[in-house]
């Protein structure tokens, strides 16, 4: 029986998240599988993926045959580099202790890499709300501006027409005493 690491869609039409399967090459895509071994959403930036990295591996010794998409996230959880380490130990080329060791290095240079990347883009993200905030207070500085030059033209409106009656009226009040 052909054993594939594939993945399973779900999800809604324009936003898919997968599963990744351990399935009989024959069988539909998403129909039945052997074990469940993960989840992967290209929805996050970054992608976001949950693996079961044991189970992963051990499949892979078994000779389980991953799909272009799953081999690059294989490829990107370590899983490869793990198994080709452990192969390297079984010839000889190394103990399995150095095989840890190297396997440690690489990870920890890998999470470095994404914690900085996630940074980046936070730092990236911040930065654009703080430009858009600014922008927004320009606009409502203009905005308040304007606001009090109307206010200020509607006061000098509102004197010059009480200015003018003022007047008039001094006038009727001095008639009608007379």
């Amino acid at each position: 029986m052909p054993v594939k690491i594939r993945l399973q869609r779900h999800g809604r039409k324009g936003y898919a998240y997968y599963h990744i399967v351990i399935a009989d090459s024959r069988a539909p895509r998403d129909g039945k599988f052997i074990e469940r071994i993960g989840s992967y959403n290209p929805n996050t930036n970054p992608a976001t993926i949950n693996l079961k990295f044991e189970r992963a591996l051990y499949w892979m010794q078994t000779g389980a045959q991953p799909t272009d998409t799953t081999r690059n996230i294989l490829s990107a959880e370590g899983v490869l580099m793990k198994k080709h380490l452990l192969e390297g130990a079984k010839k000889g080329a190394f103990d399995v202790v150095e095989a840890d060791k190297r396997f440690d290095a690489w990870k920890a240079a890998k999470d470095s890499n994404i914690t900085k990347t996630k940074d980046q883009l936070a730092a990236e993200k911040q930065a654009a709300a703080k430009l858009r905030l600014s922008a927004e207070m320009e606009v409502n500085k203009a905005k308040a501006a304007e606001l009090a030059k109307k206010k200020a033209e509607a006061i000098e409106a509102a004197a010059e027409v009480v200015a003018t009656e003022a007047p008039a009226t001094e006038e009727e009040t001095t008639e009608a005493e007379a």
